[in-house]
């Protein structure tokens, strides 16, 4: 061993060769593998392939496809207004904006605006039937939830009206012409955004679904005639739109399914709460 000491770090780098491969991969570096578009379709054609070869309508029969309108027969008749409103839609013009809105509930009540126009005194009698009928209404949801300790109608009314708020100020409809007010009438006179959608009905079918849930036939077949002849009453002193009327017994039937779920999910609630409690108590102390 001489004096000079161990080869330094650097001299030993310095001195060894370097492979050309290691040049190439400096100056030439590897480019990554490219993945044809055949890889990538091809799973997703075999993909598509068992979708189809499972889908249901292969399995059809020409008697099942025959069947439909006698087995289904709602469904089927949709199916045809269908391809019928699509043929409307493209073939009528729309209404120009210096026009009254076309309604047809306005022109099968024409006789009955023509009478209460020219009968003050009629309308006036009618439009007091009406406020007690809506009266009754009222009486009857609060009744259920004040008296009889059931809130469902109460709370489907509530969502009703609270939703019949926002719509009705953010689209608000002019007035129909030949209007004809009363001060009998409930709202009195021409109250902003009061025209969509017509809370009166679906009032009246709020009640009437509480009525049928307690088997009150009777007097929900009455609230029912009533409701019907509100609807006549209020296209013929251009109250309300026929839309109005329509999406009023929607609205009905639809916030009753809404207080329903609600109440359930509440009961629900209650009873996780209530086992989650007795649980709690009887559970050995570790």
């Amino acid at each position: 061993m001489n004096g000079d000491g161990p080869p330094s770090l650097s001299s030993n780098l310095r001195n060894r060769p370097i492979s050309l491969a290691a040049v190439d991969l400096v100056d030439n570096p590897p480019k990554p593998p490219t993945i044809t578009t055949t890889m990538s379709k091809k799973p997703s054609l075999l993909f598509m392939s068992s979708l189809v070869a499972d889908a249901s309508f292969l399995s059809w029969s020409l008697k099942d496809a025959l069947g439909l309108a006698k087995h289904h027969p709602i469904p089927f008749l949709f199916g045809l207004c269908l391809f019928f409103f699509m043929a409307v839609e493209y073939t009528l013009f729309m209404i120009p904006p210096s026009s009254p809105p076309f309604d047809l509930g306005f022109i099968l009540t024409q006789p009955i605006h023509r009478i209460l126009a020219a009968e003050p005194a009629l309308n006036t009698v009618l439009a007091g039937l009406n406020t007690v009928f809506v009266g009754m209404q009222t009486t009857y949801i609060l009744w259920t939830w004040l008296v009889e300790g059931r809130p469902r109608a109460t709370i489907a009314a509530l969502f009703m009206f609270t939703c019949r708020g926002i719509l009705g100020y953010c689209t608000q409809l002019p007035l129909p012409q030949g209007f004809l007010g009363s001060g009998a009438d409930f709202p009195v006179g021409n109250v902003p955004f009061f025209l969509f959608f017509s809370g009166h009905v679906a009032g009246s079918v709020i009640a009437s679904m509480d009525m049928r849930r307690m088997q009150r036939w009777e007097t929900a077949w009455l609230f029912d005639t009533l409701n019907v002849l509100q609807m006549v009453r209020l296209l013929g002193t251009r109250g309300h739109y026929s839309i109005d009327l329509a999406v009023g017994v929607g609205a009905g039937l639809l916030f009753d399914s809404f207080a329903g779920k609600y109440e359930e999910s509440k009961k629900k609630r209650s009873r996780v709460v209530k086992d989650l409690k007795l649980l709690s108590d009887y559970s050995p102390v570790l």
